[in-house]
């Protein structure tokens, strides 16, 4: 931009060094988001150092806007693609805490883990936080089905099939949420979306008919595996309806820092209280493990909680809102595609011919979808 002003324009005050002072001036012109030139009529910094005065002096911020946004989208975007990688990595890491511990203290203690960062971020927002009873209600729905049902359904669907096919599954979440946005908040889904639905949903039968049926553990996926974890994407539906709703009045950031400590609540009451219960209820409840609990373990828990919950959320977060949402969310299908080279890679993970085709075609409706302007609402993923 070249904004003029002139002695007609307004009045003007010197500055420290006897300039007229810009902020006391009025600027006119359009502005250029490429470049912020400001030009002021007056004795300027070149006609003080030349002996030849000119007729208008530029002055250039400390920082154009161009190299401002620039800068902010290359930061953004790499926010966004380091949360999406991170992302990639959470089944990988709940694979080696499985390894040593059920699926219901291995949730646990990634929340646990998760809390330690979210927490502040609460108590800084405390009091700038006031939850109508409506609001509260929703809050609780949305830790409920965000956190314990989601989470313990998807990880209890790691239990029972391979990283590669879980994280593969994942990948047909940017579709859910676009057929989402269409069934309930009455949006449009246009032909590129449905193809993207069709082609997503193909995938997914792909990969579950390419399932060596009969074999069962975490080294051979299973159907009864698969489904779960689609299941569990479907509840994460309900929890993302939820929370658009409190986002429209509250923070992003404060709305998922409550929702995790308030599903991590009610998570820690449902695993410890059924422990704690068991001597009434005559069953046999496992305690917590602790003592016989590797080092490799504890690792994978902390990295599971620290990365792939609390850090991702704060980098998405802050990502989301300097870039476009609807080219941010080309960042989530970073999860699919590296968790499923990190199972085939370091866990010797073996994907058919089927899962391969399948996790393609998933894949390529996820990145057809976020790259075609559909807005996501990415701002409310938790992973």
């Amino acid at each position: 931009m070249i904004a003029k002003t002139g002695r007609n324009a307004g009045k003007t005050e010197a500055g420290k060094d006897g300039f007229p002072s810009l902020s006391q001036t009025n600027i006119h012109g359009t502005c250029n988001p490429s470049s912020l030139v400001i030009v002021y009529d007056g004795i300027g910094l070149e006609q003080r150092r030349t002996a030849n005065p000119l007729p208008y002096a530029r002055v250039s911020i400390r920082m154009t806007t161009g190299t401002m946004n620039a800068r902010t989208r290359f930061l953004g975007y790499s926010a966004c693609a380091l949360a999406g990688t991170l992302w990639g990595t959470g089944f990988y890491f709940g694979r080696l805490a499985l390894n040593e511990m059920s699926v219901e203290y291995m949730v646990l203690y990634r929340f646990a883990f998760a809390c330690l960062v979210m927490l502040p971020v609460a108590l800084i927002n405390l009091r700038r936080v006031r939850l109508t009873p409506g609001e509260l209600k929703i809050l609780l729905l949305s830790a409920f089905f965000g956190i314990p049902v989601q989470f313990l359904i998807q990880f209890h669907g790691l239990a029972h099939t391979t990283v590669s096919h879980a994280s593969l599954m994942v990948g047909s979440m940017p579709v859910l949420l676009g057929v989402a946005a269409a069934l309930f908040a009455g949006e449009r889904l246009d032909k590129i979306g449905w193809f993207a639905l069709i082609g997503s949903t193909v995938g997914v039968v792909l990969i579950v008919s390419g399932n060596q049926h009969g074999r069962s553990g975490p080294e051979h996926p299973t159907l009864l595996g698969d489904l779960l974890v689609v299941l569990s994407l479907i509840t994460a539906l309900a929890w993302v309806l939820l929370s658009k709703k409190l986002m429209e009045t509250h923070s992003p950031l404060v709305v998922t820092a409550y929702t995790i400590l308030t599903g991590s609540l009610m998570l820690a009451a449902w695993v410890l209280g059924a422990w704690l219960l068991s001597p009434l209820l005559h069953n046999h409840g496992t305690p917590p493990p602790f003592a016989h609990i590797s080092i490799t373990a504890w690792s994978a828990l902390a990295a599971g909680g620290l990365a792939c919950t609390a850090t991702t959320t704060l980098l998405w977060n802050w990502g989301i809102h300097h870039v476009p949402a609807s080219r941010a969310g080309v960042f989530l299908n970073i999860e699919p595609a590296l968790g499923s080279i990190l199972g085939v890679k370091l866990l010797g993970e073996h994907l058919g011919p089927f899962a391969w085709l399948g996790g393609a075609l998933i894949l390529t409706a996820a990145i057809i979808l976020t790259t075609q302007g559909h807005e996501l609402q990415p701002e409310i993923i938790l992973e």
